[in-house]
């Protein structure tokens, strides 16, 4: 790629007049080797798959193998009908399809890892849930995917987008940040406000631990997916509204790299702190075991 920050990313749209999304496609064309309409057709069927995964959360049943989780998406969403929301029914609607994603990856079902399996829900929320309301065709996401990817190549090249190696901030962080600035590019707005709503996230976030209780996937995962869905609309309309981030949003990837290496273990995916230790974090675990256990036995 011939960017590796997303001051780059902005230089480079401005001196070509490209959007973020263009310039990507153009870039993973000739790093790949693959046709454009290839390219383009793959990031379709991850829409779809997307979508998908949604439409299941919100309309079946998705309590997860532990019967820890699930069914809150449904409750959210139906909530969300009520027309009483304290945050108002987009917001609300963006938070029930990303708890209805991470409940189907809960529940064993098909999403993308976007950028991982821990953060699945927040671009599909957004995305799906914008679309909606919008009316944007499925053209136009997939362009806006593209440019969440452009994002998430600066931070996977410059921080990191592991849990276990630099705490939540890495997963739900940088998902939160990708969504942000496809949303402003999808809005109309320029590379340089995308890319201000990417700081505005990411600072959002940074120092978030990753303690899952029993190390599943489950609790607080779903929840954080929900609730950064939601952060990610008021990152994108705080850049549209010409917000600025006072720390370059380089230096915010760069800062948030710095905050997972000095992580304690017990806060980077080893369920041995955070909300897992907990007395009741630590019951559910035991309870858990002992079911794992008795079935073997």
């Amino acid at each position: 790629m011939q960017f590796r920050t997303l001051k780059d990313i902005v230089r480079l749209c401005e001196e070509r007049s490209l959007t973020i999304a263009e310039l990507m496609i153009e870039e993973q064309v000739k790093e790949t080797g693959v046709s454009e309409q290839d390219v383009i057709q793959q990031m379709t069927d991850y829409y779809q798959v997307m979508k998908e995964a949604v439409e299941r959360g919100i309309t079946e049943d998705t309590v997860s193998r532990s019967g820890l989780t699930g069914g809150d998406a449904r409750r959210v969403h139906d909530y969300m009908l009520s027309g009483d929301t304290s945050s108002g029914s987009d917001a609300t609607r963006a938070m029930a399809y990303a708890l209805a994603v991470s409940e189907v990856n809960a529940s064993m079902g098909r999403i993308i890892a976007t950028p991982t399996a821990g953060s699945c829900g927040i671009i599909p929320g957004v995305f799906v849930s914008s679309q909606e309301r919008f009316g944007w065709d499925d053209t136009q996401m997939v362009q806006g995917l593209f440019a969440a990817g452009a994002i998430g190549y600066v931070i996977a090249n410059n921080s990191s987008i592991s849990g276990a190696e630099g705490g939540c901030q890495a997963e739900v962080g940088s998902a939160i940040g990708m969504a942000a600035g496809a949303v402003v590019e999808m809005r109309g707005g320029t590379p340089e406000q995308a890319m201000h709503a990417v700081g505005l996230a990411l600072k959002n976030t940074l120092g978030l631990i990753c303690d899952p209780v029993a190390g599943l996937v489950e609790i607080p995962c779903i929840v954080r997916n929900g609730l950064g869905a939601v952060n990610a609309l008021a990152a994108a309309d705080m850049g549209l509204a010409g917000v600025r981030s006072a720390i370059p949003s380089d230096e915010v990837v760069d800062v948030m790299l710095q905050v997972g290496r000095s992580m304690p273990s017990e806060h980077r995916e080893t369920a041995r702190g955070g909300l897992a230790q907990t007395p009741t974090g630590r019951k559910i675990t035991e309870e858990l075991r002992r079911r794992r256990q008795e079935n073997k036995n």
